[in-house]
């Protein structure tokens, strides 16, 4: 199958899910983060809102602050085309919907931290396989606002977070993909 292809299929899957599984998806994907020790380091982490049937990271963005660590959004850069931002988010963040219709923090209030800064970034996946390559929607936003992880240098961790069903035994790559640390799923969190 080619890109497009897996995509679709993949999130026909996801769209097809029921309640109790989104519910019971994204319960197991906060225990695999949690069993994994991997937000024993860091003070921040950056984590997506749901959108179109990608697991759910409402209970692992509770548990996150309520380690007391900060959580940021991805926010579609408003001067840099094609980039993203990561504004904090919290219960009083103001929100508003962007052109994906996807809801983020709004850039005019939020406190923005550089995603060299962040500790952990969390980000959807549309399928992924045991190389760690990861498959997106195909916008390249993560990729080139992550670019940076490719030089040395302190970055952050990395992990794309997915259904266990979304596992393909082989992923197309590019060279411009960037490579991801770990993959956390409703099952388990593989480490690369």
């Amino acid at each position: 199958m080619n890109k497009q292809q897996i995509r679709q299929q993949m999130r026909q899957q996801r769209r097809q899910l029921s309640r109790r599984q989104r519910l019971q998806a994204a319960s197991g994907l906060r225990n695999s983060v949690l069993r994994s020790g991997l937000l024993l380091r860091g003070n921040s982490a950056a984590l997506y809102l749901v959108n179109d049937g990608e697991i759910d990271t409402r209970p692992l963005i509770r548990q996150i602050q309520s380690m007391g660590k900060r959580v940021y959004l991805p926010v579609l850069h408003p001067l840099k085309a094609g980039h993203l931002v990561f504004i904090e988010y919290h219960r009083n963040t103001r929100m508003r919907q962007n052109r994906f219709g996807i809801p983020e923090p709004d850039f005019r209030y939020g406190k923005r931290l550089s995603a060299a800064f962040i500790s952990h970034i969390f980000m959807p996946l549309v399928a992924f396989d045991e190389a760690g390559h990861r498959l997106g929607m195909g916008g390249g936003f993560y990729d080139r606002t992550l670019a940076f992880t490719r030089n040395a240098g302190h970055k952050p961790r990395l992990t794309g977070c997915a259904h266990e069903f979304q596992k393909l035994s082989a992923i197309p790559a590019e060279s411009w993909d960037i490579p991801l640390s770990a993959i956390a799923t409703d099952v388990t969190l593989r480490i690369f």
